[in-house]
């Protein structure tokens, strides 16, 4: 069942919301060669708790980090540990706050460094493919049409979409109805209706869209190797334009 937030869980929604994007956004600042991952999650601990929330990863069906933190072939759900960021990578941080009962999810990827000309246009050509889906999110549309218009902006720059993993409806959970694919047929899917929110979360290859997952029984990578790069919003849908809960 896809809930329907009244006005007031609305409003709860963009305070918990606003407060994840400071994260994202604190987070994506301290992002520099020779840093690690797991220093990273640290930082997010202190700013999450000083904002008043809680992390809505830790603990998620056993979630060891308090974020997520993929480098390059790491497509989502990197453990914060020992890995040092060096120059050239580009780095995904997905972060979700608890706060007030509500949930807030948003993801974005970033250069550490210097990065080459392909990993440059994968992180352009993934945040043109989130905006895409976004522009979709307007009552009467169908939820395939934000799925379609993902797919069509990626596949178009010769990229692949990550099928294993999709977006989501969010609110008091962290994943409600309905899955949200970043691929599928324009026209198709139940009907967007005003106060839904959805966390729309284009997961994008340079190569082959296979993935797998690591021992660690956590971490997705390309099976290919190669790069992959992740954007997220969480969206109310609006009656003429989509609300972007998560914006700075």
């Amino acid at each position: 069942m896809i809930v329907i937030k009244t006005p007031l869980e609305l409003e709860a929604m963009r305070r918990v919301n606003r407060m994840t994007a400071r994260v994202r956004d604190e987070l994506a600042a301290m992002v520099r060669p020779g840093i690690t991952t797991l220093e990273l999650g640290v930082a997010a601990l202190d700013i999450i708790r000083k904002l008043g929330g809680i992390s809505a990863f830790y603990g998620y069906h056993g979630f060891p980090g308090q974020i997520c933190v993929s480098v390059n072939e790491e497509v989502v759900h990197g453990i914060p540990g020992k890995r040092v960021i060096r120059e050239g990578d580009i780095v995904s941080i997905d972060t979700g706050v608890t706060f007030g009962g509500f949930i807030g999810d948003t993801a974005v990827t970033v250069a550490a460094g210097k990065i080459d000309d392909e990993k440059n246009r994968l992180l352009v050509v993934t945040k043109a493919a989130l905006d895409a889906g976004i522009s979709k999110a307007i009552a009467g549309n169908r939820l395939g049409d934000i799925s379609h218009a993902i797919q069509t902006v990626v596949e178009a720059a010769g990229f692949s979409v990550v099928r294993e993993f999709v977006g989501h409806g969010i609110g008091c959970d962290m994943h409600e109805d309905p899955q949200i694919p970043n691929f599928g047929k324009a026209g198709h899917g139940p009907k967007l209706k005003p106060g839904m929110t959805l966390a729309i979360e284009p997961m994008v290859n340079i190569g082959s869209p296979k993935v797998k997952v690591l021992e660690d029984n956590w971490t997705a990578v390309t099976c290919d190797g190669s790069a992959s790069a992740h954007f997220e919003h969480t969206v109310a849908v609006g009656v003429t334009a989509p609300e972007i809960l998560t914006l700075p």
